[in-house]
């Protein structure tokens, strides 16, 4: 087996079972691997530190498997892998119609993503070793899900850092024609396997969208960055007097539209446009809102990227909070993983404090139990959220 040996000093992060290793900190490649294939690390002085994928387009040359030498990488490894993250969303969840199966380095699975709607598994795979060990994955979620189709969806945009094209396509069994409907919390959706973001839907924001239903009877509703619906329907159900939802894309909206009518919720308008200039007119015009929801993409995918991302958030947030009646709500969200939940915190009371309004933190929000953040590997909690009330 091919070896990269570390730089003196290199391996510490590898000691706190972080799974990632950097190009910088490789002194050297023992061997000629091919992208995706399996490789030892080993520090400085020959020590053995873990098993890995080997991709070498990539900043992070190299992503853990296992940090036992006597445990080998092969389909059995692949299947208890699998077999330990299902059996504990069964555990958690029970019988969920829709759930995240398999969430990546959290589930001791670099690069592998997994979930399940109904009777079907959408695969996203983002490295090059999950690339290597596609044929395998898809078997062995069919055996141990029993699901009907599995459904490829690798198109993020990160497969370009992994130097990997994309890759999307039914890879076993039949989809469903005219996309795959499912339920949660009684509500049914619909998710299109070939267009919709991420996987098709925003599974890690389900308890989010549950808490919001408890809080959103008789009060006038606000949903940016709607997409297709998902709190804006939770909204209706949970008896808003109104929502009015915003997003960019036609195409969401018309989902949102037809989910809305799916199940027979009416009070909903559901309006194309740019959320900041939106929220700028909605401003200039008055109006004023009980409950505001902001659940924007992505701003900042690396910490690098930070600085740009909080203006954005900053901005978002203090058009909100100035669009809040006296004892207003704010659900505001960040899924920016160069974003750390200090920083998000800071730029929420920076923006309450410039729109001039006293605020508390009602409760830190985050996904849902099907996404776990392993504690060696922080970089797992991506989305961070607050519940917010302005004082009245």
């Amino acid at each position: 087996m091919a070896k990269l040996i570390l730089k003196p000093g290199r391996e510490k992060s590898l000691l706190r079972r972080h799974p990632w290793v950097f190009s910088g900190a490789v002194d050297r490649v023992e061997g000629q691997p091919s992208p995706g294939a399996t490789v030892e690390l080993r520090d400085s002085g020959g020590a053995f530190l873990a098993r890995s994928a080997y991709s070498p387009a990539s900043q992070i040359v190299a992503r853990v498997w296992s940090f036992s030498e006597t445990e080998r990488v092969d389909r059995g490894f692949f299947r208890a892998r699998l077999q330990r993250a299902i059996d504990m969303r069964r555990a958690l969840l029970g019988p969920a119609a829709a759930a995240r199966l398999v969430h990546a380095e959290s589930d001791g699975l670099p690069g592998v993503v997994a979930d399940r709607y109904a009777d079907t598994v959408v695969l996203q795979l983002t490295s090059a070793g999950a690339y290597h060990w596609r044929d395998t994955l898809v078997e062995l979620l069919a055996e141990l899900t029993g699901a009907a189709a599995v459904f490829e969806r690798s198109d993020a945009e990160v497969l370009e850092l992994e130097g990997l094209a994309p890759s999307v396509g039914l890879r076993h069994g039949a989809a469903p024609a005219g996309g795959v409907e499912f339920e949660e919390h009684g509500l049914r959706f619909q998710v299109d396997l070939t267009q919709g973001h991420k996987t098709g839907f925003y599974l890690d924001q389900r308890d989010n969208r549950a808490l919001l239903r408890t809080l959103a009877r008789g009060r006038d509703a606000l949903d940016c960055f709607c997409y297709t619906g998902g709190f804006s329907l939770s909204a209706l159900a949970g008896g808003a007097a109104s929502v009015l939802a915003i997003d960019t894309s036609a195409q969401s909206l018309a989902a949102a539209r037809a989910h809305a009518e799916l199940n027979a919720l009416a009070g909903a308008q559901f309006t194309e446009g740019d959320v900041f200039q939106s929220l700028r007119r909605l401003r200039d015009q008055g109006r004023r809102f009980d409950l505001v929801v902001l659940d924007p993409p992505k701003f900042a995918p690396t910490a690098a990227l930070a600085e740009r991302a909080a203006r954005g958030y900053k901005d978002i947030n203090l058009y909100a909070f100035k669009l809040l009646k006296p004892g207003g709500l704010l659900l505001t969200f960040s899924c920016s993983g160069g974003v750390s939940r200090e920083l998000f915190q800071k730029i929420v009371a920076g923006a309450a404090l410039d729109a001039g309004v006293d605020a508390q933190i009602l409760r830190w929000l985050g996904a849902s139990a099907d996404h776990p953040v392993a504690l060696g590997f922080p970089e797992g909690e991506y989305l961070k959220g607050l519940l917010c009330r302005v004082a009245g």
